[in-house]
């Protein structure tokens, strides 16, 4: 292969570092998974978790 032609690789990787330059979120917030990558799986439970119970004690006082 000669010098001035790109490999797979490098290519791959130049596109995912303009990718990273430009991220795919609103303007408004960050999504879900942004989210849930932040927190870890712990997190993630927890949050489940007073998810699951918020909605019951909201159904419970609006009944």
């Amino acid at each position: 292969m000669s010098d001035d032609k790109e490999t797979p690789e490098r290519r791959r990787e130049r596109l995912r570092q303009e990718e990273l330059k430009r991220p795919s979120s609103s303007i408004h917030g960050s999504v879900l998974s942004d989210l849930v990558g932040a927190l870890g799986w712990k997190g993630t439970l927890l949050l489940i978790i007073l998810m699951i119970i918020g909605f019951f004690v909201v159904s419970i006082f609006v009944i």
